[in-house]
């Protein structure tokens, strides 16, 4: 027994070197950053100006590939797949958190197969009107008579952050609003330009230049305190709802098991290219508020958001089988 209890410690031990070792030439081959969305969209952008830094930092290629569908499905399945060594990793956003709601079958687990790496950047959802519109305010959207005639919405699609923004700023006000779910913010916003929807609830980073110009209102932010991105828009938590919230994040996972000092060697790294001001002043022009979190931190706001979506998308009967 003795023996064997040296024999198991000794196994445990160089195994440890053997992780301390690699950890300690990580990287020494190409990295590739999976996007679950489409080339051109917020998060593929971030993926890539991130990537290029990192390439230039830790002197080796990174290859940003995209792999969407399934609502973002196919991509994260094959990172959860992928070796626990560093080099295949997530780029995500708050989508992630809503799918474990929406969809009841998964054949990955969100919470169970990843490692948080840090989380990057902030995007608020923004509720909009036309500059020529009725609503000054968003108190006149609320003030409506809940037994009246309903107020659309256009949204990003069935199951985005916008969504989730509109149905709780719906159940915590009780306004008669209603979902326009469109295929993504820009045939959102396009609706809602053209006076064909009342109401849009987009990323600030996709209204930006349209508020910027006068051609739409902006009534509110989503996210808990007014956004860097539109100073002068009040927050919807102002308009007695305390504790409103919906901050779309985007961040880097991992595949689960990964070894601690390769996520904090990712870690070190990509924080400090955040603090870049360079970078930051493109990223804020660009409608992002940059950001950088611990691995740990970024977890507790992944898992904290699982489950408050998965509360909320039950809630509204919002399930995809």
């Amino acid at each position: 027994m003795l023996g064997l209890a040296l024999g198991v410690a000794v196994w445990s031990a160089r195994g440890a070197a053997t992780s301390a070792a690699r950890a300690a030439v990580y990287p020494d081959h190409p990295i590739t950053i999976v996007v679950t969305f489409p080339p051109g969209g917020g998060t593929d952008l971030l993926a890539r100006k991130i990537g290029a830094a990192l390439a230039e930092d830790i002197g080796q290629p990174v290859v940003v590939e995209n792999r969407p569908g399934a609502s973002g499905n196919i991509g994260a399945r094959a990172v959860a797949q992928a070796a626990p060594d560093g080099y295949t990793l997530l780029m995500v956003n708050s989508s992630f958190a809503i799918t474990p709601g929406v969809f009841s079958k998964l054949d990955f687990s969100p919470e169970q197969d990843f490692a948080a790496v840090i989380n990057v950047a902030f995007v608020p959802s923004v509720i909009v009107t036309r500059g020529d519109a009725g609503f000054t305010d968003l108190p006149a959207v609320l003030a409506r008579d809940p037994a009246g005639t309903t107020v659309p919405y256009a949204s990003c699609g069935n199951g985005t952050p916008q969504h989730l923004a509109g149905e709780m700023l719906r159940l915590r006000s009780g306004a008669p609003l209603q979902q326009v779910p469109y295929k993504g913010c820009g045939p959102a916003l396009t609706d809602v330009l053209s006076g064909h929807v009342p109401l849009g609830i987009v990323t600030a980073s996709s209204a930006v230049p349209f508020i910027e110009s006068g051609r739409l209102r902006a009534l509110a932010v989503s996210s808990a305190e007014r956004s860097l991105l539109l100073p002068e828009v009040p927050a919807v938590a102002e308009f007695d709802m305390a504790g409103y919230e919906l901050n779309q994040w985007h961040g880097l996972l991992a595949p689960a098991g990964t070894p601690p000092e390769v996520i904090d060697r990712l870690n070190a790294a990509v924080a400090a290219i955040m603090a870049r001001p360079g970078l930051r002043n493109h990223l804020l022009d660009l409608g992002f508020a940059p950001t950088a979190s611990s691995a740990a931190e970024f977890d507790r706001l992944v898992r904290a958001d699982i489950a408050r979506f998965t509360a909320l998308t039950q809630s509204l009967g919002l399930r995809v089988d």
